[in-house]
């Protein structure tokens, strides 16, 4: 994939940011999921490859919206881009997260994401549907036991997302199914 000056530095900062972080199946450093998904939202979504490398930012790093955003404005990025990109890394966030939601096991927590997922901006739920592909992958080739019951937590995601873009959600339910 090619990358602007812009996403030159966007991608390094995610890289330094997230560090040492391996993928869960492959042992690759975590970056590249970040990357495979912002080259399969960038046909369907090309304004969505920056929230792509963000998506999991304020999840897994000890990054916050201040030095996101300062690092998008020294980019380059104009305000208004910089603050479309900050509010789609948002929006992908998990909010019903066990530190968040102790009281709520597994099951309800992510009937709950799934809720608020159905009701986020259609570029943020397009970038989703590229995570779920990217992620899908892995986890039904290096896990099926576990990929059963993820499978069916993002069909109950599927089932409310639809605003994103059509072909990339088909694509995407057709992984999931």
């Amino acid at each position: 994939m090619e990358w602007t000056s812009q996403q030159k530095s966007l991608l390094e900062f995610v890289k330094k940011k997230h560090g040492d972080q391996k993928r869960k199946y492959t042992g690759a450093p975590y970056w590249t999921h970040l990357v495979a998904v912002a080259t399969i939202v960038k046909p369907y979504a090309p304004e969505g490859v920056e929230i792509a490398l963000c998506h999991d930012l304020f999840e897994d790093t000890s990054c916050g919206e201040e030095e996101l955003l300062s690092l998008l404005t020294e980019a380059g990025y104009t305000n208004e881009k910089a603050n479309m990109i900050l509010h789609g890394a948002l929006e992908l966030t998990d909010q019903f997260v066990p530190e968040n939601y102790p009281e709520l096991n597994r099951k309800e927590r992510k009937k709950r994401e799934a809720v608020r997922l159905g009701e986020i901006s259609a570029l943020a739920q397009t970038v989703k549907y590229a995570d779920l592909i990217d992620n899908s992958s892995s986890i039904i080739k290096e896990d099926p036991g576990f990929a059963r019951i993820y499978l069916s937590e993002k069909q109950d995601i599927l089932n409310v997302m639809r605003a994103g873009n059509p072909t990339l959600l088909k694509r995407c339910e057709k992984i999931i199914d």
